[in-house]
């Protein structure tokens, strides 16, 4: 039987030369279909209908290869291929592809592969090309890890938050005098386990031998939260994840709750003492980070700040904020429903509703706009030497569409003029299409081309363990799906080569946790043990196979590789387990890494599918390139599978190795050498229940 995952096209560098086209440069586009499939092919765009030719010297035997050279201007290219077939394949291809209806002898592909003609409206599934877009290559595939800089590691107790040090939305600030405590599942942004950065520093030497690239960390600068999306000084880091030099002031007693100004935290987080050494100590950390080849990348919320920022001034710390006088320098920074009630005018927007969350109101002022565009090249530049941005829920930024991309436009060509290897990704759900156009985001979180489906396939789970779906559960056709619609949706090869891949963060559960199929919150505190039990360490072992063999750059949450488990927010920060890791995790993390790190294919090879759809609980993929081809096979059964596929997708003209090279299973997970047999590009092989396998070929 024809094997349409033959006809292939994916825009990675054996098909789209060169892979960075420059602005008004011409590129080389090819498609590789089934001998004598064709007896013509087109490349579509809005505009042409560009005739292709056969590649003489790249087909062969097995593949005939077309190709087409083309120019671009400077703003997107899109485009997808028509295929006139040969009248002996169209019944059998009416076969495969479950039409009931006659075919025409002239398809087409794009994202989605071989289709008809009644879809070709869809344009969001069309390849597309960024000219001038290029992205730094230490950030394609780079393995990254992501710190809740307050739960990592207590390095310096003298920076810690004190009980009582101030009183904030409703609540006292609360020490844990116990690192092993469990989270508050009321007001844990008001508590404080000491986690900082130079408890990072001290855990560089493990991140290097884990095998960690880069670095995101959540947010940094001055806040009075644990969480600190709600900034109160974009300009300094946080004294109490930094240098507490400068020490007085008094604590609070409870009939002082709101009278800030009696708080040790004023003293604390406003000396300029303070603010200057935990500024240079985060400079000492990148520095650190850099000698040992590790990159940082830091969490930018400009869409809302913090009420304690001197911008609202909502405490009365500083004086003379917009919440305190209709005079104040930063009136406009925000949106005032009722213009003329001061002092202590309330009815600002909070975003989503939330009062110690003001959302900023760009629109209103050039000089908040001008203050930000400072601050993203700020942090990248000298002595600071960060290395990109990830942008907190992005697409909220401003009041309108039109506001939101002129103002990422300025904000990248800030950033990479400050930092021409700094990168930029962004929060955000849904379709992220109109902001990955190689002018405002480089790349996204990847929720929708990576977590969810992912979750879906191996738990029938969502991210935030809120519902189970049995009819998600090893359906290999909805992971396909929702994985070629995402992918298309968002990116182009550069945009998806970086885009941050995770099974788990601080806004949704553990992936752990959700291994148990059981929905659930940790809405009491004796809820939190519910999210340790009937959880599937090989469940987790096969997600974070695929983590690493997935385009993209692989992001692990912190503790993961440590087996941390824990419900959505609050419970999914909680501390580091040091001392009590999970070893044989952390271990089997790092040899994972390695491979992925070893292996250039699964950095920036070309991804094909191999499973036909229709075997639930089987996943089978490629990664390849011109030497290598990595295949991953996951059977998420509770029982062994015997399995039969034909592999001459991943374009192996002449073997001369093919090995099983790792194996996780029920048992555990194996690092091996066992060689397999591939007779005319069929491989067959009997899968342990609840595994991932990964073969490696030679070309």
């Amino acid at each position: 039987m024809l094997n349409l995952n033959c006809v292939f096209h994916d825009m990675s560098e054996l098909y789209v030369k060169p892979v960075n086209v420059e602005k008004f440069g011409s590129v080389t586009i090819y498609i590789r279909t089934i001998k004598n499939l064709a007896k013509k092919i087109s490349l579509r765009t809005f505009e042409d209908n560009i005739n292709m030719e056969k590649d003489l010297e790249k087909s062969n035997a097995k593949f005939d290869f077309y190709k087409v050279q083309t120019g671009v201007s400077d703003s997107v290219f899109s485009y997808f291929f028509e295929i006139k077939i040969n009248e002996e394949f169209k019944e059998e291809i009416k076969e495969i592809i479950g039409s009931k209806k006659e075919i025409s002898d002239i398809l087409y592909y794009d994202n989605r592969g071989l289709f008809e003609g009644k879809e070709l409206e869809k344009d969001h599934f069309y390849f597309r090309i960024f000219p001038g877009f290029k992205l730094p290559d230490w950030a394609k595939g780079a393995v990254m890890y992501q710190i809740f800089v307050e739960r990592f590691c207590n390095g310096d107790k003298s920076n810690d938050t004190l009980q009582n040090e101030y009183f904030y939305n409703g609540y006292m600030a609360h020490k844990h005098e116990n690192w092993d405590e469990d989270v508050s599942t009321t007001q844990d942004f008001g508590s404080f386990y000491g986690g900082d950065l130079k408890g990072v520093i001290d855990k560089l030497p493990y991140l290097k031998d884990l095998g960690i690239e880069v670095i995101y960390f959540n947010p940094i600068f001055v806040s009075p939260s644990s969480h600190k999306y709600d900034t109160q000084d974009y300009d300094h880091i946080d004294p109490h994840f930094g240098v507490i030099a400068e020490d007085g002031g008094d604590v609070l007693e409870d009939a002082d709750k709101e009278n800030t100004h009696a708080s040790k935290y004023i003293k604390r987080v406003t000396s300029t003492e303070n603010l200057t050494k935990s500024d240079a100590l985060f400079a000492q950390l990148v520095k650190k980070a850099h000698e040992m080849g590790i990159k940082v990348i830091i969490d930018g919320v400009f869409n809302h700040c913090g009420s304690f920022n001197k911008w609202l001034d909502r405490e009365l710390i500083y004086g003379g904020g917009a919440y305190e006088s209709m005079d104040s320098e930063y009136r406009n920074f925000f949106d005032f429903k009722k213009k003329n009630k001061w002092p202590y005018n309330d009815s600002f927007d909070g975003w989503w509703g939330y009062n110690t969350l003001p959302k900023l109101n760009y629109e209103a002022s050039k000089k908040l706009q001008d203050y930000i565009l400072r601050i993203g090249r700020k942090w990248v530049s000298e002595p600071y030497n960060a290395d990109g941005w990830r942008l907190d829920v992005a697409a909220d930024l401003g009041h309108s569409k039109e506001f939101n991309h002129n103002f990422w436009e300025r904000f990248r060509s800030a950033v990479k003029d400050a930092n021409s290897g700094a990168i930029v990704i962004a929060e955000n759900y849904g379709s992220s299409r109109e902001w990955i156009d190689g002018t405002k985001w480089d790349s996204v979180m990847n929720y929708d081309a990576f977590m969810e489906p992912v979750t879906w396939f191996l738990t029938g789970e969502d991210k935030h363990s809120d519902e189970f779906k049995k009819g998600r559960l090893n359906n290999t056709k909805l992971f396909w799906k929702s994985m070629k619609k995402a992918i298309a949706e968002n990116f182009d090869i550069s945009s998806r080569q970086i885009a941050m891949n995770q099974l788990s963060n601080h806004d949704h559960s553990r992936f752990l946790t959700r291994t148990n199929m059981t929905p659930g919150r940790a809405k009491k505190a004796e809820d939190i043990k519910n999210a340790n039990i009937g959880v599937r360490k090989d469940t987790f072992r096969i997600a974070t196979v695929i983590l690493m063999t997935w385009p993209g750059a692989p992001t692990l949450y912190y503790g993961d590789e440590a087996g941390l488990c824990g419900y959505t927010d609050p419970d999914n920060r909680r501390p580091y387990p040091w001392g009590h890791e999970d070893m044989e995790l952390i271990n089997f993390h790092k040899e994972i890494i390695r491979l992925h790190k070893q292996c250039p294919e699964l950095k920036t090879g070309a991804l094909c599918q191999i499973d036909d759809n229709n075997t639930k609980g089987i996943l089978s993929y490629g990664r390849y390139n011109d030497e290598y081809a990595s295949l991953i096979i996951v059977n998420n059964l509770d029982s062994k599978k015997e399995i039969e596929y034909d592999i001459s997708a991943l374009e192996i003209e002449d073997m001369k190795e093919a090995k099983i090279i790792f194996e996780s299973n029920t048992n555990g997970y194996y690092q091996k050498n066992e060689n397999i047999t591939i007779d005319k590009d069929i491989i067959k092989l009997v899968l342990n229940e609840k595994s991932a396998t990964i073969c490696r070929i030679r070309k």
